[in-house]
C-alpha cells in the first residue's frame, strides 16, 4: 500500500509539474525559452558584448545538462540601440518565440520603449542592464528587476567623492542626452542643491553624434577641475583622449557602463587614462590580485573554452558572465515552478547571493520594495596598468 501511495504521489507531482509547464509560455519538461535584446551593432555595440557572453554562459549551462532537467533556449536579438527595434524584437520574442521571460535586455532607450508592451503582456523583464532610476520603482515596473546600481545612486556616490576630494572646485558633466545621462545630472543637483548652478557645468550629446570633442573643449573652457562622463564607452574614450590633447588636467570620473578597460581605456590610451576613477561592481579579469581567486579562475577557464580569443580586458564580457550566473541562480531557485508569477517572485527573493566575479562585500539582496539587484559599488582608480581599489564598499547613503 505504501508503494502504491508513493507512486500516486509521484504521479500527482509529475502532473502538477506538467500543468505548470503547459500553462507557462516557453516552458516544457525539457526546455525553458528566455529572451534577450542587445545592441550587437550600432553606436553602443561595445556594450552589446554583454549579450554575447550571456549566450556563451547559457551554452555552458546546457553542456552541463541544464537546470533541473531543462536546457535553456536563450534567444537574443540585435536592436542596434534603436528603441523601435527593441519594441519589434520584444513583440517577436513574446508572440512568435513565446519566451517565458526576458532576461538581461540591455540599454536604457530600448528598455524604456519596450516596457509598456511587456508589462501589458505580463512578461517579466529580469536583470535588465539599465540603471535608469525609473526602473527601480516597483509600482510602475512590477515585473522588472535591474542589474546595475541605479544611475541616481551611482551619481550620488560620485558627487560625494568629488565633494570630499575637490571640495571647492567646479565640476563638469558630459552626459548622454537620455535617461541614462540625465539621472547623473539629477543626482548632482540633489546632492549639491542650491550650489549646483554655481559649481557644475554640463553638456549633453546625442548617440548619433560622431564625436564629443567640441563638448569637451567647451567644458574645459569652463575652468572645471573634474569631469564626469555619463554615457557609453565610445564617447567616454573620446572624452579621455580629447582631454589629454587639450592638456586638461581634470580628474576624470567614468560611469559604470563606460568602465571597461578593453572598451574604453584601451581605445583612449591606457597611459593617458591614468588617474581615471570609476565605481565598480565586478572584479578585473586582468588584475593579478585575483590570480588565486576561484571565481576568476573559473571565469578564465570559461573564456578559454567558450570565448577563446576575446579581449579579456573588456569588462563587458565579464559582466555578461556574471549575468549568466544570476540567470542560473534564478532558474535553480524557481525549481519546477517556472510560472511567470514565480519567476518574478524569486527574482525579488535573492538573499545574500555572492556571485563569484563580483567585488568582495557586494551581494545581491532583493525584495518586493525595490527593483535593484545591486545597490553598492567600490571606487577604483586606473594606475596605467591596473585598477587600484580604494575606500570601502559604498552606496548612496555612505558618507
Amino acid at each position: 500500500m505504501f508503494r502504491a501511495l508513493t507512486t500516486a504521489c509521484a504521479l500527482i507531482a509529475a502532473l502538477a509539474t506538467s500543468a505548470i509547464a503547459a500553462d507557462t509560455p516557453g516552458v516544457t519538461a525539457t526546455e525553458i525559452k528566455v529572451g534577450g535584446i542587445f545592441p550587437f551593432s550600432g553606436p553602443a555595440s561595445s556594450i552589446g558584448l554583454v549579450g554575447r557572453s550571456v549566450l556563451a554562459y547559457v551554452q555552458s549551462i546546457n553542456d552541463r545538462g541544464g537546470i533541473n532537467g531543462r536546457k535553456i533556449n536563450y534567444i537574443a536579438y540585435d536592436d542596434a540601440y534603436s528603441p523601435p527595434k527593441a519594441v519589434e524584437h520584444a513583440r517577436k520574442l513574446v508572440e512568435s518565440d513565446e519566451v517565458a521571460f526576458i532576461f538581461s535586455q540591455l540599454g536604457t532607450p530600448g528598455n524604456t520603449a519596450a516596457a509598456k508592451y511587456l508589462r501589458a503582456r505580463g512578461v517579466p523583464t529580469i536583470a535588465i542592464v539599465s540603471g535608469s532610476s525609473k526602473f527601480t520603482d516597483v509600482s510602475n515596473f512590477p515585473l522588472t528587476t535591474t542589474s546595475l546600481v541605479s544611475f541616481d545612486t551611482e551619481g550620488k556616490i560620485y558627487a560625494k567623492f568629488l565633494a570630499k576630494t575637490l571640495p571647492n572646485a567646479k565640476y563638469a558633466i558630459l552626459y548622454q542626452n537620455d535617461d541614462l545621462g540625465k539621472d547623473y545630472v539629477s543626482a548632482f543637483k540633489e546632492f549639491l542643491k542650491s550650489d549646483f548652478d554655481k559649481r557644475v557645468v554640463t553638456a549633453s550629446y546625442e548617440v548619433t553624434e560622431p564625436t564629443v570633442d567640441s563638448h569637451v573643449v567647451n567644458l574645459k573652457n569652463s575652468g572645471a577641475s573634474a569631469l564626469l562622463v555619463a554615457g557609453t564607452p565610445k564617447f567616454a574614450a573620446q572624452a579621455i583622449r580629447k582631454s589629454h590633447e587639450l592638456n586638461w588636467k581634470a580628474l576624470i570620473v567614468l560611469n559604470y557602463p563606460s568602465s571597461s578597460v578593453g572598451a574604453t581605456l584601451k581605445p583612449a590610451g591606457l597611459d593617458i587614462s591614468t588617474g581615471v576613477v570609476v565605481g565598480s561592481i565586478t572584479k578585473d579579469a586582468t588584475d593579478s590580485i585575483w590570480d588565486q581567486d576561484q571565481g576568476m579562475k573559473d571565469y578564465r577557464a570559461f573564456v578559454d573554452k567558450y570565448m577563446p580569443g576575446i579581449d579579456i580586458a573588456d569588462n563587458n564580457y565579464l559582466f555578461g558572465y556574471t549575468q549568466g550566473k544570476l540567470l542560473e541562480q534564478l532558474i535553480r531557485q524557481c525549481g519546477d515552478d517556472l510560472s511567470r508569477e514565480n519567476i518574478i517572485k524569486q527574482a525579488r527573493s535573492f538573499k545574500d547571493v555572492a556571485l563569484p566575479t563580483v567585488q568582495p562585500g557586494i551581494k545581491v539582496n532583493t525584495s518586493d520594495k525595490i527593483n535593484m539587484n545591486f545597490t553598492q559599488m567600490r571606487l577604483q582608480r586606473w594606475t596605467g596598468t591596473h585598477w587600484d581599489l580604494f575606500g570601502e564598499v559604498l552606496d548612496a547613503a555612505s558618507e
